[in-house]
């Protein structure tokens, strides 16, 4: 990206932090569904994306419902996005008005029993909102790690951002941040991470809807090493504006193996759940980038950082 290119990112970014917010809840909602119409409309590369994405995960699914989901899957992205850019400004009454968990007991005895949780979620519906429920209704700081954003001003941004919620965030920087989540955890903290995409070198291939993915080996590896409980959890929404999720049980250390089979083994519990709340769910996947190995030319790296994605949409 050029320098100039870079400006115009932040400002966009910027601009709907501080805009956004102001408008009355209707008049967002209504600027959401519009822009994503328009970007479906454009069919641009991440939508594009997206339909393929969506053809692993309803394989039975015929062109014209394809459309209609990856149309639904582009609101529900907006949707996301306008309630990211007015989160700050809401009460505690309306994020805990505004989320309801299936399972909460897990992660409530979870955090009772200070071994330390790890929480994995997919890009499903909004884990802003999610997390901003935990440190409001469970009044339960966590620490989760973002992509270092290009520029840096957008990165400071996003960090600010959750910083605002009651996060504890931590740049990804080549691993660093591991031994930091580690420390977190043994003292019977909370992580939360996203980890449905990893193509790194260090990504764990699992099985993903009939096909090889790669899926982060960090929280399998956290939770070796530190006895934390690692729990997936999915996210949706539904026809209300409340925000809905699942909490899944734990899922176990294998007594046998090393520990990158183990990692191996507990990637794959983990991706198998993320599959079953994608599957209920398809619309609110917002996985507008390329995620299967298949997708992957021969030695091709991922697309990028997050907001030269943001842009390919």
């Amino acid at each position: 990206m050029s320098a100039a290119g870079d400006r115009l990112t932040d400002a966009l970014y910027g601009l709907g932090w501080a805009g956004v917010r102001k408008l009355p809840e209707p008049a967002a909602e209504r600027l959401g569904r519009s822009i994503a119409d328009s970007l479906w409309r454009r069919r641009g590369k991440g939508v594009r994306q997206l339909e393929a994405n969506l053809a692993r995960v309803v394989p039975d699914a015929s062109p014209e419902r394809l459309a209609q989901l990856s149309r639904a899957g582009m609101r529900s992205y907006l949707r996301y996005w306008m309630e990211s850019f007015r989160l700050p400004s809401w009460s505690e009454q309306r994020v805990r008005g505004g989320v309801r968990i299936t399972d909460l007991h897990h992660l409530t005895d979870g955090i009772a029993s200070d071994r330390g949780v790890i929480l994995a979620l997919p890009h499903l519906a909004n884990w802003d909102l999610a997390g901003a429920y935990v440190t409001t209704e469970l009044k339960t700081p966590f620490t989760t790690v973002v992509e270092r954003l290009k520029p840096e001003s957008l990165f400071d941004r996003f960090v600010a951002y959750r910083e605002s919620l009651g996060m504890e965030v931590l740049p990804h920087a080549g691993g660093a941040a591991f031994g930091t989540l580690a420390r977190r955890l043994r003292a019977g903290g909370l992580v939360c991470l996203v980890a449905d995409r990893d193509l790194s070198a260090s990504g764990i291939e699992v099985g993903f809807f009939g096909e090889r993915a790669r899926m982060p080996a960090g929280p399998a590896m956290l939770a070796q090493q530190t006895g934390a409980l690692l729990l997936p959890v999915t996210l949706w929404y539904d026809e209300t504006p409340v925000l809905k999720g699942r909490v899944y049980p734990a899922v176990d250390v294998p007594a046998d193996g090393t520990r990158g089979e183990k990692a191996a083994v507990m990637t794959q519990a983990v991706a198998d759940a993320f599959a079953d709340g994608i599957a209920e769910h398809p619309e609110d996947w917002h996985m507008l980038q390329r995620l299967w190995l298949s997708d992957l030319a021969p030695g091709r790296e991922p697309d990028g950082s997050a907001a030269k994605e943001e842009r390919d949409a």
